[in-house]
């Protein structure tokens, strides 16, 4: 094969296995002529699922090729979708979208009502995503050798699931791949070695899981190569509990035995065969590091071998890099694929480039993608066109733009607008690699919640109803994620009107059950992240005094911006706005309690 381009030649330059030979020349092959593999994605799609009832409605009549599929099958978004979904989910086993069987649905972020999303899987979907999988350490190898001589640490956990009335399973999309076989029976890689059990990440109760891996991640520090976990935030998560838990994991290790918060049989029985045995000077260097008052670079301290942290760290999860790298002692951090409960789409072949330089290849064997332009407008925002024909083939994307992602799945989404907004920074041979810009709509972002301007209104109206009858009312409001604490949560700063016009102070216990109700008028997502998973800590509402909206209004203006067209942003990062939010607040009040959520209940 001739060497004409960047992995090609940093493969024939390093010491390359042939397992990793193979799953790089993948990658070659499918980014030298990535139309042609979607011409083909496309028709073995269209092929399949030609009896489905949903494409029958557009009359295709078995023709497959992309001028004709464009021209009779609409975009769609979820909303479109619902009703098929709903009778799939029902326990009608007519192929409505797929001609095979739905297997489960894996769960995505809520919708405007607040329910979660339910996307349609098939089996050999895992496969799919089995392979993108395949591709990410051969490309790490690349950058960062001798990977093999230790192991991974990842912070990995399984979420609550449920069943839908038909009796398919709803979950989201790494518990599902955790607990198929090609995961709990995945071969021997010496490549992909854990340092976490897989009863400790199959257990369904975080604190027990958490806690299990923690401590084997500790009795193995010298082993451990890399640190990672799915998100940033799940890492500095893993990092607060080692401050609120460091002695009794020491307690752990210098007795030899197992601490009573962990009652998993599977558990239990696992770590009797790796905590096997007292010692005594991990566990002084334990309460030495980490009784001290400083944790800056703790990770490299306690794990001194540590390469890289494996983490997400673009679009939301930019907000952790500098919490990062304060207690990584900056560490690089590799962003190595890119993916969502629709679908898998691409890997990161630059994995050790910068967080602000992360670009992801887009694999055309994935799915069917096309892209809808994204067009800002004179007032600096953008909204992605809804001209039907001017969706662009994953081919033809022009350096510099933006567009939104639609995908067309083997599992039956077709043209099917995920809500993604992606830059195109360059091309690897053919294919074109996407900077991931934002979620469309989405204000405010903590870990895996997405809440959109719509959302954050409703609940905001709901939460001002219960001071209404005194005549007091919200006349501003804008949010930010804090994440400076450990776990993040949403700040909301609110200006109050009473009768008299003053600035109306309620009480704390009517302020705290505004924070409680703006939590209950948010998505599922959210809640199970507050009350299962406990990534986000109690809402925040922030009162400022009167006057300080009509402050933040002079300053945009002040800085160029339209009397006409101003709008108050309803959710704000920048440092001078937040300083003079905060130097006005005249109370600051928290949820008093979790707010409602369980399995069942999706919205």
């Amino acid at each position: 094969m001739a060497v004409d381009s960047p992995l090609q030649s940093r493969m024939v330059s390093a010491t390359t296995s042939e397992k990793d030979v193979k799953a790089l020349k993948f990658i070659e092959e499918m980014t030298r002529n990535p139309d042609s593999v979607q011409e083909k994605v496309l028709g073995e799609i269209l092929t399949r699922n030609s009896n489905t009832e949903y494409l029958k409605r557009f009359d295709l009549n078995g023709v497959v090729d992309r001028k004709t599929f464009k021209s009779k099958v609409p975009v769609v978004t979820y909303e479109d979708l619902k009703p098929e979904i709903q009778r799939i989910s029902n326990g009608d086993c007519s192929p409505i979208l797929s001609s095979h069987p739905i297997t489960e649905f894996l769960t995505s972020s809520g919708t405007s009502a607040g329910e979660r999303k339910l996307m349609p899987t098939i089996e050999e979907d895992l496969d799919r995503r089995q392979l993108l999988y395949s591709l990410l350490m051969p490309v790490m190898n690349l950058y960062v050798p001798g990977l093999d001589k230790g192991k991974g640490l990842y912070f990995l956990f399984v979420k609550s699931e449920s069943k839908t009335s038909g009796g398919l399973p709803a979950r989201p999309v790494l518990t599902s791949y955790y607990k198929s076989d090609h995961f709990k029976r995945r071969p021997y890689d010496p490549y992909n070695v854990y340092t976490s059990p897989n009863e400790a990440i199959l257990c369904s109760d975080s604190s027990q899981s958490m806690y299990a891996q923690m401590l084997c991640g500790l009795l193995m520090r010298h082993e451990v190569l890399r640190l990672g976990a799915v998100f940033a935030s799940g890492l500095l998560r893993a990092i607060s509990f080692l401050q609120n838990n460091w002695k009794e994991l020491a307690r752990d290790i210098s007795t030899g035995t197992l601490s009573s918060r962990i009652f998993d049989p599977a558990i239990k029985n696992r770590m009797s065969k790796i905590l096997t045995k007292p010692d005594q000077e991990l566990a002084e260097f334990l309460v030495g590091v980490c009784s001290q008052e400083n944790w800056e670079g703790i990770i490299t301290k306690i794990w001194p071998n540590t390469k890289y942290l494996d983490v997400i760290v673009t679009g939301a999860m930019a907000q952790y890099i500098p919490t990062l790298e304060y207690y990584s002692g900056g560490l690089p951090m590799a962003c190595t694929m890119y993916a969502s409960s629709e679908s898998y789409f691409g890997i990161n072949l630059k994995p050790m480039c910068k967080p602000s330089e992360v670009s992801y290849t887009i694999m055309p064997n994935m799915a069917y993608f096309e892209f809808l332009p994204h067009n800002h407008d004179g007032d600096g925002a953008a909204e992605a066109s809804l001209d039907e024909t001017s969706l662009v083939e994953l081919a033809n994307v022009e350096v510099g733009k933006e567009y939104e992602l639609v995908i067309t799945t083997y599992a039956g989404l077709y043209r099917y607008r995920v809500g993604d907004i992606l830059r195109v920074t360059g091309f690897h041979n053919s294919a074109p690699q996407f900077k991931f810009i934002r979620r469309k709509n989405v204000l405010l972002s903590v870990e895996s919640d997405k809440t959109d301007e719509a959302e954050l209104q409703k609940a905001v109206e709901n939460a001002s109803r219960l001071f209404a009858e005194q005549g007091t009312r919200v006349i501003e409001y804008t949010s930010y994620a804090e994440t400076k604490t450990i776990p993040g949560h949403y700040v909301i700063y609110w200006e109050l009107l009473g009768r008299d016009q003053s600035n109306a102070l309620m009480s704390e216990e009517v302020m705290a059950k505004c924070c409680l109700e703006m939590e209950e008028s948010l998505n599922s997502v959210y809640r199970q992240s507050r009350v299962a998973d406990k990534s986000i800590g109690p809402l925040e509402i922030r009162v400022v005094r009167n006057g300080t909206f009509e402050e933040l209004m002079d300053y945009a203006i002040s800085r160029g911006a339209s009397i006409n067209q101003y709008k108050v942003p309803r959710c704000v990062s920048f440092t001078p706005i937040m300083e003079l939010l905060d130097s006005r607040v005249v109370s600051a009040h928290f949820s008093p309690s979790l707010p409602h959520w369980s399995p069942e209940r999706r919205r």
